[in-house]
């Protein structure tokens, strides 16, 4: 949106989480709580957006790399956080800001844009709720209908809070000029000590600017998550609604309710998944893909027609069409296989790729590798990829055979369509066609009496 950024307030400690990451690096089905909140804003403010870190703030800077961030060294509330953040956001020529707490994972896009929809026109505009148990939210105090101030929880009057059931939900519209104005005369004359971004209300009613209250009923989507168990609920939640949507979208989900699945993920229709199984990260299963229960998903991508088999763990890997996975096989980063490949039980494959039609189907490593299409990988080998120093690569040939229990000491290169015999260990070439043997002759001595 021209002449307006975002501004995250993500600053707190989160001290009802007992955990020393901040708050909003607490995960819900292996996002960062952060994530939600950014996927919402960014379709209306690209990359402008700016997140305001304090507590452990390398940690969010290291998860969120690239992003942009202004420093609460102090965290002396919401009001001052805005303050640190207002010659960053004069500076990029903004003359609105969106202000949302970093913790309202269940915030969407089509959310942001009906809150900013009925902003418009207001110089001050906050969403708030109506709540049969307002808790500890701020109170919405009206005078003949128009909104008078926001008076914090512990603040209030006992009858005020028993009274009052329209609470602030944290999420504003202000314009900077405003904030410029009246920041200064907000003070920390309150029970917490802090200074409020809300007490800007009753300064602008007061001093004549137009401030909006935007209705929002009772969305609790827009409630901020401050304990586990509010956490937990909230995973659900969500959980719940990416099962939903993959149902009507046409996916075949067995056993739904033992899945969890990132909403950052593409499932297509026509994909088979049977719980419980964890799909995350920015992975992709494609149309007639099938994952069997018990596999772990993380950024990877199952092409059409590829099946995972149970207790298959992938993270960064990409499995070609119709390849076959597992059980039991683990898939690191960098690992692709092409299609019609097999990797089976007891498996493990990191930066390597394994070509179309190859096999290693039983207890096999193969590390920062290159084996051709058709070549089949025998039970127990091994690539040796690191000396202690430097990782070093394999490359097999196409149909080439390698024996069980056979060492590849890299780097090396077999051949295609060669043969290494079982219980080698290779460290030199192999001619392509060739034969080769590296273990010593076998002697049957005398067994000595005990």
């Amino acid at each position: 949106m021209p002449n307006t950024a975002a501004l995250v307030l993500a600053a707190g400690k989160g001290t009802r989480m007992h955990s020393d990451r901040p708050k909003v690096l607490q995960t819900l089905l292996g996002e960062y709580m952060l994530a939600y909140v950014l996927a919402a804003l960014r379709p209306h403010f690209g990359e402008n957006v700016w997140i305001v870190a304090g507590h452990q703030a390398h940690m969010l800077e290291a998860a969120f790399p690239g992003g942009r961030f202004v420093l609460q060294a102090e965290q002396l509330g919401t009001g001052h956080a805005l303050m640190q953040a207002l010659p960053a956001l004069a500076g990029a020529g903004c003359r609105h800001a969106l202000v949302v707490n970093g913790d309202v994972p269940l915030l969407d896009a089509e959310m942001t844009r009906i809150f900013l929809e009925k902003a418009e026109g207001a110089d001050l505009a906050f969403a708030t709720l109506n709540l049969d148990d307002p808790g500890s939210y701020g109170r919405v105090v009206r005078a003949g209908g128009k909104v008078s101030a926001i008076v914090e929880a512990r603040d209030c009057a006992p009858s005020t809070l028993k009274q009052h059931h329209e609470v602030n939900a944290g999420l504003y519209r202000i314009s900077l000029p405003l904030a410029e104005a009246l920041l200064p005369r907000i003070t920390r004359a309150n029970k917490s000590g802090e200074y409020y971004i809300t007490d800007l209300v009753a300064l602008a009613a007061s001093d004549g600017y137009t401030a909006r209250a935007v209705e929002c009923g009772r969305d609790e989507n827009l409630l901020g998550v401050n304990s586990p168990r509010e956490l937990a609920r909230t995973e659900e939640t969500l959980r719940r609604r990416v099962v939903a949507r993959l149902l009507d979208r046409g996916v075949i989900l067995h056993a739904p309710d033992a899945m969890r699945i990132s909403p950052f993920a593409r499932v297509e229709p026509g994909a088979e998944l049977t719980g419980p199984c964890e799909i995350l990260g920015r992975s992709e299963v494609q149309r007639g893909a099938r994952v069997a229960s018990h596999c772990v998903v993380r950024d990877s991508v199952i092409e059409e027609g590829a099946e995972l088999r149970h207790f298959s763990h992938l993270e960064g890997a990409r499995v070609g069409a119709g390849a076959l996975v597992g059980p039991f096989a683990r898939l690191r980063p960098g690992a692709v296989l092409e299609p019609a490949s097999h990797v089976g039980n007891f498996v493990e494959i990191k930066n390597a790729r394994l070509g179309e039609g190859a096999k290693a189907n039983h207890l096999t490593y193969l590390g920062d590798a290159d084996v051709g299409a058709g070549a089949n990988i025998g039970a127990g080998t091994i690539t040796c990829n690191y000396d202690g120093r430097r990782k070093h690569k394999t490359s097999v040939g196409e149909k080439a055979f390698i024996g069980s229990n056979t060492a590849l000491v890299a780097p090396v290169v077999i051949g295609a369509n060669s043969l290494v015999g079982a219980g080698s260990v290779i460290t030199r070439d192999v001619p392509e066609g060739k034969m080769s043997i590296a273990r010593s002759k076998q002697k049957n001595l005398p067994r000595k009496k005990i």
